[in-house]
């Protein structure tokens, strides 16, 4: 068991997040300087700012490192209650990028990707290096390149650790405790959103814990259907790091880490009696199953951020919040 589904479990995880750490800092060293400023600016109206943190959440790759900030952003009293509530919504629709990606099963062109993208970086950083003297403008343009070159090959690198992954499917058809759980999880569903949930919390990352669910499911080891409740209990088990983000922080952050904990439990009491038809809906767009799941993680994550942003408009939210504290500071994931 531990030569066969352990180890290429922990192998593949460790280049998955290795991927993940590689491509989330290269894009926030592309963008993250002046995320803060963007993020103030362009989240006047709640419905602008789900669209901008969806965005942004997307081409950062990290929905904690946007929670984070609108967690310091809102002890600072920089923006309203309202205006929190329209990014939070916009982190869970952005995080269905990594997702979709993955359900794409591209990983046969991971490795030319990763050779590519590290003689791509290579070649700027020596063009930068010779061009310590050029303008200002001309050297953060090459910066760039070389963030963007380093960002593909950590995305590349996320597609191996998900090939390595998919070595255990095999392996896991024999086992009995697997075996236990799809019997438990073919009577309730919730059996399949308690692994996701506590899976996502005990990891920190519900892209993981979602990827794996694509490739068992690609495999046809897992059932849709219990993908799908892994999906949904992923999304309440990924509000772990804004709580621990907000603890010990002013009232205003601890309000947009409950906010995320609040939304996405309602979301997730929503959807769970409603898998089938979310299956069923996937299933229309795509005939593989590994995309299937990613396409309902969207589709969950979309509708429900929709159906609530209306309540981000209550004038109960149109205020900034009270008292003035010092961010609180988590490692982005």
């Amino acid at each position: 068991m531990f030569r066969d589904v352990v180890l290429p479990l922990l192998y593949g995880l460790i280049i998955f997040f290795g991927g993940m750490k590689l491509m989330e800092t290269a894009l926030q060293r592309m963008a993250g300087p002046m995320l803060a400023e963007w993020l103030n600016r362009a989240t006047s109206a709640p419905w602008k700012g789900m669209a901008f943190s969806a965005g942004a959440t997307a081409i950062l790759q990290s929905s904690t490192a946007v929670t984070v900030l609108t967690i310091g952003l809102a002890n600072a009293r920089l923006i309203t209650y309202g205006r929190t509530l329209g990014i939070i919504l916009g982190t869970n629709i952005g995080t269905c990028l990594t997702t979709e990606l993955v359900g794409l099963q591209i990983g046969r062109a991971a490795l030319p990707l990763l050779v590519i993208s590290l003689t791509g970086w290579a070649v700027f950083v020596v063009l930068s290096e010779r061009n310590q003297a050029a303008p200002e403008r001309t050297r953060i343009s090459l910066f760039n390149i070389q963030c963007s070159f380093l960002a593909a090959a950590g995305f590349a690198l996320v597609m191996t650790g998900i090939q390595v992954m998919q070595s255990i499917a095999v392996p896991l058809r024999s086992m009995g405790v697997f075996q236990w759980f799809l019997d438990r999880s073919a009577d309730s569903l919730w059996w399949g959103f308690l692994a996701g949930a506590c899976l996502t919390a005990l990891i920190h990352s519900s892209a993981a814990v979602i990827s794996m669910a694509i490739t068992l499911a690609a495999t046809g080891v897992l059932p849709v259907e219990i993908g799908i409740a892994i999906v949904i209990g992923s999304n309440v088990g990924t509000c772990i790091t804004a709580v621990i983000a907000a603890a010990g922080g002013a009232s205003a952050g601890k309000f947009v880490a409950a906010s995320h904990v609040v939304l996405n439990i309602a979301g997730a009491l929503l959807f769970m009696p409603l898998i089938g038809q979310l299956h069923a809906a996937s299933a229309w767009l795509s005939a593989d199953n590994g995309a299937q799941i990613a396409h309902a993680q969207t589709l969950f994550n979309i509708i429900s951020s929709l159906i609530a942003l209306p309540f981000c408009y209550l004038p109960i939210w149109h205020k900034k919040p009270p008292a003035h504290a010092p961010s609180a500071k988590s490692p982005a994931a």
